[in-house]
């Protein structure tokens, strides 16, 4: 029997998960670190965490399995997209990294834009400039820290530092690349265009790769650290969107999913390239390779509720004690519309469909008669319509979406699984693993390790679907009412957001 590990680098922890080459789970284990957060919008992590996570959960499985090393034949790595980590002459870490959440850049955006044209910056990169993106925080950097932006010489994203660490290997893969608005997105390649007018040295760009192809091996010295094989294979890996849909087998035309992590997600495969010319969702290369995906993103999604658990139902215990099904219980009995309370969830500001940094969280409607499990089910209402807006986009741009699957945290809770149905008014399904990232992560080291044949027959083997749950249409009818509100109200305070910022 062989093996192969899928790594997930995320943005609360890392996850390392050792699977069997059916896809059984052998062993996993999970550690986590800090976000840091210096002003109001910014968002920043240590790179070492991630590394030292990696190496440590790596070595727990190791350890805890008993398997000989010489039958681990890859490693798959998937992590947090749109990172930025720069490196000095000595590959050193030359600041924290500015991750996905972070919102600081809005004025690199608008200089992107004003420099290639929005038009033409969707052609290419098939997104609009975000603040979230990669390009706007290299040259905020270059902007605002010039003498960090001269001493850096490599550009890598969060999950590419891991594989640096374990291989020595600059390299990165088109899901992944695709995030930071560099790649020519419809010829998986960089664009040299961008990088001109930007002035972006090429040179210290990595390597693309499909994310299936081997680029490097783990070195001595981290084998020695983790219980690995020197040599072992490490494959490009995904993003982690891109990683968690080959992990709900999502890679065929007509199959999308809905994540509740930190941010949630709605993604719809393609075989082919489809870019919403206005720019509200995301369209990637995917980890499949030749094929393409399309996704909206709500920032703050399990981060709402997370904030909720951290803040309203602190007191409890500690706030890590405080379990995410007293929440659940708490509002079993708390009707639809959460009597007539809404909420905004872009705690993180928004990417789908508003694209706005200024954006805050709102609560609208609330009462004296309103208590914590009224905004207990408030947020997850508010979630699930940021997510609808993501959903009723790919369909406007007539994506064929046959089963919309459900995975995260978020997928877990029961109520939020019927919630997404009537709110979405489609049939959704659970997977029975709740590995995502790290599961596709480890299809693809298992498909560049030769044990499986490609990532589309290793997905229709093992990944095993939950029981389908269908709508209520009487819920759905309700539900449209608050939805109709919810999405009036963005419009109603998109100037004060933006007075807001400026104060």
């Amino acid at each position: 029997m062989d093996y192969i590990i899928g790594v997930d680098i995320g943005t609360s922890g890392t996850k390392a998960v050792l699977f069997d080459e059916e896809l059984n789970i052998i062993s996993s284990a999970s550690e986590g670190y800090p976000l840091y957060q210096p002003q109001n919008g910014w968002a920043e992590q240590n790179p070492e965490d991630w590394a030292k996570a990696t190496i440590n959960t790596i070595k727990t499985i190791m350890a805890s399995s008993g398997i000989d090393k010489e039958k681990v034949k890859g490693i798959g790595l998937s992590g947090q997209m749109h990172g930025l980590v720069m490196l000095d002459k000595d590959d050193l870490v030359i600041r924290p990294a500015i991750i996905w959440a972070d919102q600081r850049t809005e004025k690199e955006c608008d200089e992107i834009t004003e420099k290639v044209g929005r038009e033409r910056l969707i052609e290419i990169t098939a997104n609009p400039a975000l603040t979230g993106f990669t390009a706007s925080k290299i040259l905020w950097v270059k902007n605002n820290e010039p003498d960090n932006y001269d001493r850096c010489r490599h550009i890598l994203l969060p999950k590419d530092y891991v594989r640096f660490i374990l291989t020595g290997e600059y390299a990165t893969d088109v899901s992944d690349a695709s995030g930071m608005q560099l790649l020519d997105v419809p010829k998986r390649q960089w664009s040299n265009e961008i990088l001109e007018i930007l002035e972006i040295d090429r040179d210290k760009l990595a390597n693309v790769y499909e994310s299936p192809e081997i680029t490097g091996s783990i070195k001595k010295s981290i084998a020695k650290e983790t219980g690995l094989k020197e040599g072992t294979i490490v494959v490009a890996g995904a993003g982690d969107n891109a990683a968690a849909a080959v992990g709900t087998g999502v890679v065929t035309d007509g199959s999308a999913f809905t994540t509740i992590g930190t941010s949630g997600v709605v993604y719809a495969h393609s075989s082919k390239v489809h870019i919403d010319p206005k720019g509200r969702v995301h369209t990637f290369c995917c980890a499949v390779p030749n094929s393409w995906h399309v996704m909206g993103v709500t920032q703050a999604a399990g981060l709402s509720l997370k904030w909720l658990r951290d803040n309203i139902y602190k007191g409890i215990g500690t706030s890590k004690d405080i379990p995410y099904d007293l929440i659940n219980n708490d509002i079993e009995d708390i009707g639809i519309g959460s009597e007539k309370l809404l909420y905004l969830p872009y705690l993180m500001g928004e990417r789908t469909p508003h694209l706005d940094p200024n954006a805050r969280g709102v609560f609208f409607g609330l009462s004296g008669k309103h208590n914590k499990k009224n905004l207990a089910r408030s947020v997850m209402e508010g979630v699930t319509f940021s997510l609808r807006d993501c959903y009723d986009i790919l369909l406007e741009m007539s994506l064929e979406i046959d089963e919309m699957m459900i995975t995260g945290g978020g997928a877990r809770s029961r109520i939020w699984r019927q919630m997404l149905a009537d709110v979405f008014n489609c049939t959704v399904r659970p997977i029975e693993s709740e590995e995502g990232p790290s599961l596709g992560a480890a299809i693809l080291a298992g498909v560049g390790a030769g044990i499986f044949e490609s990532i589309e027959l290793a997905c229709e083997r093992y990944i095993h679907k939950g029981k389908k749950i269908k709508p209520d249409e009487e819920n759905h009818r309700i539900y449209d009412k608050y939805y109709d509100i919810y999405k009036d109200l963005y419009d109603s305070l998109k100037g004060s957001f933006k007075r807001l910022s400026e104060i």
